[in-house]
């Protein structure tokens, strides 16, 4: 090995702490770092500034200057504040105090401040600040943002000053108008976020705000007055009552639509009105929905949220020209999403008229195939390609690795999960391998910063690491398999594929052995306390006490004895099974119920985002894990099968599964 190599190695190893003579007073360093945490937390300034004397020269100290500096930093002269941001210049900390100033000083409406620091900010993933900034454009050089702002308004839930700031100013100077402020009630009326949209209609019709708030409350109450709509405000709240009333029920909401509103409406308030009922119904799964999505006449006044669940309504009951319509209606970036892309080539493959229609269809199959994730894998099999793992890219070099170890941020990173601040050393993780921030990773950096998290047993910064790798792939960063012997020997023991109990641990916890859930689940497969105490009777784990759910041999013990259970009662079907893992077991008893469909259709339609996103990753991780494990070509689609009612309405039901 040459000289240098040998040098860049021992720097890496003195950086991680192996050599350092620091070592043993930054270990004692860490009960004041976790204090100041505490302190921090309970928003206790002066305990701050007294502690923050004794965290100088720990790795850390960046972190604990943060807390200080940021605890008071509304009262805080500016001299202070560029002070640190010149002392911890080109850190994440820097960044990250820019950001909250920025915050500050947008809601102060220093514009000349705001201006002239923003485009020292280089995270630029505040949704706000960037709405600060497009106002700023749009003062400053007249700028037309106006539809950035407005996606980014839309993206928000809740009643941000920034984007609702920016929707104001447009709106004065015309580059939005009513429509525009109008839809953003709408959305946020559908997502149930009453502040949002009352912010939004008192831009355009101030007078009219207040009613927002009695239209969620009450919709029945409003609608059930002898109002005729004659001006667009008051269309649009009646509008904003039909959405409210068909969050609770949609039938109700399609025959006041149908026998009295319709008529007053415009096309466009009618096509969107109807949508949002078979939304609402879809979600339900209601097979009314398609039929409701049949009334609307224009696709393209439609947002692609609810493109997306006419999508889903439409293939439960195999309507493929509507599904075909509503996926070319979508905005360009929605167009791209893989789930978008495969759907619409089915519908094209499933409606095509002629050969130039079935080119079309494959070459967006080719676009999108790939091992990476649920729709990926479903479009090579759709080409006739098997699933198997890929080759292992060029090993790191040793150069590549003393890189990403002699990296300041990684290292603070690494300590700071490892003294238990795991939001913190995850933020600045994250941060420090962004490609848009100073030293941004390529794939070769991503592989070696991953490398490095893995070789810690810090499994989520591994495979989230590696997951951002564009142009190659590797497996075993990706897709790795802590405490092997223990859950293949207990899998096997039970007849539970040892690769989808890998793929449920991996979306689980990703490996955190001591994760735990804001509702109390624990450990690697996220068990909850009243689950693990009746899975432990059943599966004869005898003396189990809460707290043995945090060791690893236990945890997995009762979280694939509960899986295997859940299996079972699902008659062997994989995404059931999963969904009831996530869900609970009486949610998909009841999402099975209608037309038998390919699991795929199945999934895509149940109701909540968190538990269709779940079901779809368990399953293509467990697709990944089994070509790892078995080095054998995989079907994704053979796991996923046929889903309808009960096979045998005799067969019993495990009415005590939690």
């Amino acid at each position: 090995m040459k000289f240098i190599q040998i040098l860049t190695l021992l720097c890496a190893m003195a950086a991680t702490g192996l050599f350092s003579p620091q070592a043993h007073a930054q270990n004692k360093g860490d009960d004041v770092i976790l204090e100041m945490a505490q302190a921090f937390k309970n928003g206790d300034k002066n305990r701050l500034s007294n502690l923050l004397p004794q965290t100088r020269g720990h790795v850390l100290e960046p972190l604990a200057a943060y807390w200080e500096m940021r605890a008071r930093m509304g009262n805080a002269p500016e001299s202070e504040i560029r002070s640190f941001l010149n002392t911890y210049a080109g850190s994440y900390y820097e960044d990250r105090l820019r950001a909250d100033w920025l915050q500050q000083l947008g809601k102060r409406r220093d514009w000349a401040g705001f201006t002239a620091e923003y485009p020292r900010y280089r995270m630029r993933d505040d949704r706000e600040l960037r709405c600060y900034a497009l106002a700023t454009e749009a003062m400053n050089s007249k700028a037309d943002v106006a539809e950035e702002a407005k996606r980014l308004w839309y993206a928000l839930r809740e009643a941000e000053d920034g984007c609702t700031y920016v929707a104001d100013h447009l709106h004065s100077g015309k580059q939005i108008n009513g429509l525009d402020l109008w839809r953003k009630a709408r959305i946020a009326m559908d997502a149930n976020r009453p502040r949002a949209a009352q912010a939004a209609v008192d831009i355009e019709a101030p007078r009219l705000s207040e009613q927002v708030a009695l239209i969620h409350a009450d919709p029945e109450r409003y609608l059930d007055k002898r109002i005729i709509a004659i001006t667009k405000s008051r269309k649009e709240l009646a509008v904003l009552a039909l959405i409210r009333l068909a969050a609770k029920d949609p039938e109700q909401a399609a025959q006041l639509l149908e026998k009295r509103w319709s008529i007053q409406l415009s096309p466009e308030e009618r096509n969107w009105t109807w949508a949002v009922i078979g939304k609402q119904a879809a979600q339900k799964l209601q097979n009314e929905a398609s039929g409701h999505f049949a009334k609307v006449q224009k696709d393209s006044d439609l947002n692609d949220d609810l493109l997306s669940w006419k999508v889903r309504a439409s293939l439960r009951q195999g309507q493929w020209r509507q599904v075909l319509t509503a996926t070319q209606a979508m905005s360009p970036e929605s167009q791209k999403d893989p789930a978008w892309v495969y759907w619409r080539a089915r519908a094209l493959m499933a409606t095509a008229q002629d050969n130039a229609q079935k080119l079309e269809a494959q070459g967006l199959l080719r676009s999108m195939a790939s091992v990476r994730g649920f729709y990926e894998q479903l479009a090579l099999e759709e080409l006739g390609q098997p699933i198997t793992a890929p080759e292992r890219p060029a090993a790191l070099t040793p150069q590549e690795k003393a890189t990403a170890q002699i990296n300041p941020g990684l290292q603070r990173a690494l300590y700071a999960i490892a003294i238990g601040l795991r939001p913190e050393g995850n933020r600045e993780w994250n941060y420090s391998t962004n490609l848009h921030t100073p030293g941004g990773m390529n794939d070769r950096d991503l592989l070696a910063a991953a490398d490095l998290a893995c070789q810690r047993q810090v499994w989520d910064r591994c495979i989230n690491t590696s997951d951002r790798t564009k142009e190659v792939m590797d497996f075993d960063q990706r897709f790795p398999m802590p405490l092997r012997e223990i859950v293949v020997r207990r899998a096997n023991e039970i007849r539970l594929d040892p690769a989808y109990v890998y793929g449920l641990i991996r979306q689980e916890s990703r490996f955190i052995m001591d994760a735990r859930s804001t509702v109390g689940a624990s450990g690697l497969m996220q068990v909850m306390p009243a689950t693990a105490k009746w899975t432990a009777k059943k599966i004869g784990l005898t003396n189990f006490t809460p707290d043995q759910i945090t060791d690893r041999e236990v945890n997995v013990a009762i979280g694939t004895g509960y899986l295997k259970l859940v299996l079972d009662d699902f008659e062997g079907s994989m995404p059931m099974a999963t969904a009831a893992y996530n869900a609970g077991p009486s949610r998909p008893r009841n999402w099975r119920n209608g037309p038998v469909l390919e699991a795929a259709i199945w999934a895509e339609n149940i109701p909540f985002q968190e538990t269709r996103d779940y079901v779809k990753k368990v399953l293509s991780n467990t697709t990944n894990y089994a070509a790892i494990l078995t080095r054998q070509p995989q079907s994704l689609k053979a796991r996923l099968g046929l889903i309808g009612p009960r096979n045998s309405p005799m067969s019993e039901l495990n009415k005590d599964l939690p």
